[in-house]
């Protein structure tokens, strides 16, 4: 854990910034599969987490500013909870090791919340994605669930932002120990992967090594021979000579902190001519994008220059015709790279995707609703303290080609003919994890196999 004065500070940054009001962080509840003492594998909410630390369900916290006063929210364990998961530390203790003196019964926030709302104190909370977390707001303030995101605190939000973007340098150790555990889960995959596997027997080798590591996946694996599907968690296919494997995963700490990689490598010993080529031309983009980082630069630059080398790269291979510029501009070079080049990364692998894209990768500013740029999740000027991925892919979605064949799109700069050749290709990404220095962009972890002769070392 952190010092108890990193949370102190946290809080006390997060008055300073609102300057009056009551925050209300809501922790998330058990999440049950299949009925209650069946639940999930429990995941603290991150905002509750960066500001309380504490990783129990059924809390809740209250940063009172105008009262000066920090509270949890939260019942200790019952002789019923200590039969069945074991003497555990009290809720005041741990409270008291992230520096919050006061807790109270769970029952007791329905009245502390009304008696603020009655003194016409502001109450701020944020965004949230969970059911039974906005039935919980209903109940406390009279919000409908389906108007909570629409009066959800703006200035809290924006202030939280603030605060959690710029990673301190104990975050930074966490977030490197996790991107650590990642390449290793990467490496796994590589060197157990044969023709004849399924699938799940490689993701299976990959969840191994996070479980080994005492954590947990960051979110759900990506493991599949078919890389065109950019979110693909299907792993019931048995992989062959000559397919390329995707495997896109994270590991998770302790902490919370997340790594996220991205690797591509052939199930057999080596990449043929053609797999080296595409391949090749990501790692040419990724470089690119890195080249194009900087302090103060948007990341946008970076996707942008990504998109240039991949469209040159297209149009090398006779896929593409025209300007570079105008394939660019237009969006046609989405026919082969279609998602973002990267996202903030932290407590979440997108971090704080629930407060929304514009405000976390936009500062507010509108986002591109083109095909291609619109799937873009960070574009502002990077800062020292920011942590990121880059992750520019080339994939080949047959149904996009007959889609825009058909509407005869952008055929002025796509040769439809020659595509159909790369039909079956699938899809190659690869994924790396950056924090922005004063002195330029430094890719975190341990060194993750990327180019062709490194992969193939290990195969």
């Amino acid at each position: 854990m952190f010092k108890t004065t990193t949370y102190i500070e946290r809080r006390k940054g997060l008055k300073e910034s609102l300057k009056s009001g009551l925050v209300l962080l809501l922790g998330h509840e058990e999440a049950p599969m299949n009925y209650k003492d069946n639940p999930y594998h429990f995941r603290q909410d991150s905002t509750f987490l960066y500001y309380f630390g504490i990783s129990n369900a059924s809390l809740a916290g209250v940063i009172d500013i105008d009262n000066d006063k920090d509270i949890i929210f939260g019942d200790e364990n019952s002789i019923d909870d200590i039969v069945f998961m074991g003497p555990l530390p009290t809720i005041k203790e741990r409270a008291e090791l992230w520096g919050v003196f006061d807790n109270r019964p769970y029952a007791e926030l329905d009245t502390y919340v009304k008696n603020a709302i009655n003194k016409k104190q502001h109450i701020h909370f944020i965004p949230l994605y969970r059911g039974e977390s906005k039935i919980e707001l209903m109940e406390l303030t009279g919000i409908m669930p389906r108007d909570v995101d629409a009066k959800a605190s703006i200035e809290l939000l924006n202030a939280i932002i603030k605060q959690r973007e710029y990673k301190t340098d104990e975050e930074i150790e966490q977030i490197e120990q996790a991107v650590d555990v990642t390449v290793d889960m990467h490496v796994a995959a590589m060197r157990v992967a044969r023709p004849g596997m399924t699938e799940a027997e490689v993701a299976a080798e990959v969840h191994r090594v996070a479980l080994a590591a005492n954590g947990n996946l960051s979110f759900p694996i990506i493991a599949t021979i078919n890389g065109q599907v950019l979110h693909n968690h299907y792993h019931g296919n048995t992989i062959k000579e000559g397919d390329l494997f995707l495997i896109d995963a994270g590991y998770e700490n302790e902490m919370g902190y997340a790594g996220d990689l991205s690797s591509t490598f052939p199930v057999s010993k080596t990449f043929t001519s053609q797999q080296k080529d595409i391949y090749n031309m990501t790692l040419d983009a990724h470089n690119a994008s890195i080249n194009a980082l900087g302090v103060g630069i948007p990341f946008r630059n970076a996707h942008i220059a990504a998109a240039k080398v991949v469209a040159e790269g297209m149009k090398s291979l006779g896929l593409f015709k025209g300007i570079i510029d105008d394939i660019v501009e237009t969006g046609a070079y989405a026919m082969f790279f279609q998602c973002g080049t990267g996202h903030m990364m932290g407590l979440d692998i997108h971090d704080m995707e629930n407060y929304g894209e514009v405000y976390v990768g936009y500062d507010g500013k509108p986002k591109s609703t083109m095909f291609g740029y619109k799937s873009l999740r960070l574009a502002k000027p990077l800062q020292p303290g920011h942590v990121f991925t880059i992750e520019p892919g080339i994939y080949f979605i047959p149904e996009l080609m007959d889609l825009w064949k058909g509407e005869n799109r952008f055929k002025e700069f796509i040769n439809y003919d020659k595509l159909q050749s790369y039909r079956t290709f699938g899809g190659i990404r690869n994924e790396e994890d950056l924090v922005m220095t004063k002195d330029g962009a430094k890719i975190l972890g341990k060194k993750k196999p990327m180019t062709t002769e490194e992969v193939e070392a290990i195969r």
